[in-house]
């Protein structure tokens, strides 16, 4: 038995995308501004589009931070152009803050966790895949081994039975090189290796290799050329991958982003928390997969729910300690 689904599709995007550059916006201040003051309170989004972006939000702190400056790094490290950019940063409420300060929970709210035996990752393969392809891609262009790779990607993978039956790629590029090269090159040189390294894994952490043994569909650019990509071509906004940060949607997934959120704020911290619980459930051998699910109410330092299945849909609650949970010591 499995907590999966026979047949399922999952995505991954690469950091150029849209939305994955609001994201990383939106954690490159969180990051510098906790690592100035460890107690702020952070709650920032990003929305980009068209030339312009915006940073918006609720951040109590004593750090003095340039959140352009930090935009503007994120913008040049994945190879975007240089844009406009509007502020609207507030204080948290104080009514919040009040009920959080205590250490109970930022918010209420929904968070899951979940790990597999069958991948090195611990990731569902077509998870695994999907990511790996992604990563690929950012390898292939950041190493300049192929110079006409662009920043803004996508990939897709389709598993049925345990094995890749379709995979989608669709990458920026430049407007001088052919479609018919694009999806040549990365067909031998992204795809065939991705699924390789992944049948290598599996069989290192004693899954299956039959990622390698049936060659899958394999679509490049379906829609053909693709030369304008960023904020040129489409929008962007924080926390939109909220399916892809998880688990595709095959499994259930919370309600709340992680990023550019401080510990406080358990849509990040107890998400974090319940995948890590339950890698290292799996690790330990105490079952092949694992799900956790934990629910907060804002301001309660417990859980207000807090279980977890493993492969047969077996209750295994009791290996939880629930002391890590709670929300004052996710902080």
């Amino acid at each position: 038995m499995s907590l999966l689904p026979r047949v399922y599709t999952v995505e991954s995007v690469t950091k150029g995308h849209p939305d994955r550059v609001c994201d990383q916006i939106a954690d490159r201040i969180l990051h510098e501004i906790t690592t100035l003051d460890p107690a702020a309170r952070v709650a920032v989004e990003v929305f980009g589009c068209k030339g312009v972006v915006t940073i918006g939000g609720e951040v109590t702190t004593s750090a003095a931070v340039d959140y352009e400056q930090l935009a503007r790094e994120v913008l040049e490290s994945v190879g975007h152009d240089p844009v406009e950019f509007r502020l609207h940063m507030n204080q948290q409420s104080p009514q919040i803050s009040a009920a959080v300060s205590t250490g109970g929970a930022g918010d209420q709210g929904i968070m899951y966790g979940y790990a597999t035996a069958d991948t090195a990752s611990h990731l569902p393969l077509g998870v695994d895949l999907a990511r790996g392809l992604t990563s690929r891609l950012e390898e292939l262009r950041e190493s300049g081994e192929l110079p006409w790779l662009l920043s803004d990607g996508k990939s897709q993978v389709t598993i049925r039975d345990g094995v890749p039956e379709v995979i989608v790629v669709s990458t920026q590029h430049d407007a001088g090189v052919d479609l018919e090269t694009v999806r040549s090159v990365l067909t031998d040189r992204l795809v065939a290796v991705s699924l390789r390294l992944s049948a290598i894994a599996s069989a290192t952490a004693g899954g299956s290799e039959a990622t390698e043994a049936i060659l899958p569909r394999v679509l490049i650019n379906p829609a053909g050329a693709w030369s304008i990509g960023g904020f040129h071509a489409d929008s962007g906004l924080t926390g939109r991958k909220l399916a892809v940060d998880g688990y595709g949607g095959i499994l259930p997934g919370g309600g709340g982003s992680t990023h550019g959120k401080d510990n406080s704020k358990v849509d990040r911290s107890a998400t974090h928390k319940a995948r890590e619980v339950a890698v290292d459930l799996v690790r330990r051998g105490l079952a092949r997969e694992v799900l956790i699910s934990v629910a907060y109410a804002i301001g309660i330092d417990e859980p207000v729910m807090l279980h977890a299945l493993n492969e047969n849909q077996e209750e295994i609650t009791h290996l939880l300690d629930p002391q890590v949970f709670r929300a004052s010591s996710l902080r």
